[in-house]
């Protein structure tokens, strides 16, 4: 595996991990009857972290 391959894959790991925990988030801010805005805006920051890091990978990974 050389560099390009195992940068692509930490890309996609967290990537993925970043999606997840700002969804789980989400989901649980919704789930709590005392969640502040601020929340919600971290969460939206996760996943549009992870959505650009996963598109990142996968441009990398093309080439």
């Amino acid at each position: 595996m050389d560099t390009r391959e195992r940068r692509t894959d930490t890309a996609r790991i967290l990537g993925t991990m970043a999606l997840l925990l700002g969804l789980v988030i989400a989901v649980a801010g919704s789930l709590a009857a005392s969640t502040r805005t601020g929340g919600y805006v971290f969460a939206g920051l996760l996943v549009v972290t992870g959505i650009g890091l996963r598109l990142e990978a996968a441009i990398t990974d093309r080439r």
